[in-house]
């Protein structure tokens, strides 16, 4: 012990080592229990050799392994067998009976409900007659005029064989509403690749005012000879109500039809449509 007190260690420098030589030892090696050692990594071993065989449990103290003597109790994985389906179970579809329309209408009752406009409220009582004709000899349904809601609602009835018959009576009251004739109407009931489409003139071109009443005026033509012009090279019914379009057809004799009415919206000559028309016609003639 100096003056100043009790002396530190000198801190051990370690010296830099030449290039490809080893660094010199700056400390004694420390002493290790070699019988403790050697135990310990005899363990290691025991338990490296027993995962690599099979799953490792510890019974009363004891590693045990597959390695281990098999009198002992050693836990062994299970093998699961699974039942896979046979391809030909898979080929097999289920098979449904058909579902009857007496069968539908016991479980639910199908309704509908197709409002009257106040505008086809006198069409309406003076074809009424010919109007639920059809549906309740032919449809087999139920149907009234429900005047409070000014609606016509028509049910299934109990001797309906067609399921679909509800959605085609439906569909052919609706285009009655919509201003077709009753004749071209009921091809709805008779045909199944009949539809109606239904668009407005904005929907093509927004027009105002004296705008609008000309592209309606060159839709119709003098006395409706465009509108009898593109029904008949088409073979489709056109109503033309105000700003509404509707139209009554085939899915590719309506694209010919509002693409001939959208060429008048958009402002071309009728003679350049009529032209066009011709063209389309000899095209359906060579189909048919």
């Amino acid at each position: 012990v100096s003056q100043h007190g009790p002396q530190r260690p000198a801190p051990v420098v370690a010296m830099a080592a030449a290039p490809g030589e080893r660094p010199p030892l700056t400390a004694e090696p420390m002493d290790v229990d070699n019988e403790g050692l050697a135990a310990v990594m005899a363990d290691a071993a025991a338990a490296a050799g027993a995962i690599e065989g099979g799953p490792v449990r510890k019974i009363n103290g004891k590693l045990v392994g597959s390695m281990v003597d098999p009198n002992d109790n050693v836990l062994e994985p299970i093998q699961v067998l699974q039942d896979l389906p046979d391809d030909d179970d898979q080929d097999e579809q289920p098979e449904f009976p058909p579902v009857s329309a007496e069968g539908k209408a016991k479980k639910k009752r199908e309704f509908r409900r197709i409002p009257v406009p106040h505008h086809r409220l006198t069409p309406l009582k003076t074809h009424w007659k010919e109007l639920i004709a059809p549906l309740v000899e032919h449809m087999k349904l139920q149907v009234r005029m429900n005047t409070k809601r000014r609606c016509i609602e028509m049910k299934i009835g109990p001797n309906c064989a067609d399921i679909m018959s509800l959605t085609k009576s439906a569909d052919f009251c609706k285009a009655f509403m919509l201003g077709f004739d009753l004749q071209d109407a009921i091809a709805l009931l008779r045909l199944d690749d009949l539809f109606i489409e239904s668009f407005e003139v904005k929907d093509v071109k927004r027009l105002q005012g004296d705008h609008l009443s000309r592209c309606i005026g060159r839709m119709a033509g003098k006395d409706g000879k465009t509108k009898y012009a593109i029904e008949n090279a088409t073979r489709t019914r056109i109503v033309i109500a105000d700003e509404k379009i509707h139209i009554l057809g085939s899915f590719s004799n309506i694209k010919l039809a509002r693409d001939a009415i959208c060429n008048l919206i958009l402002g071309s000559q009728p003679g350049k449509v009529y032209q066009h028309l011709r063209t389309v016609s000899k095209r359906i003639q060579e189909r048919l």
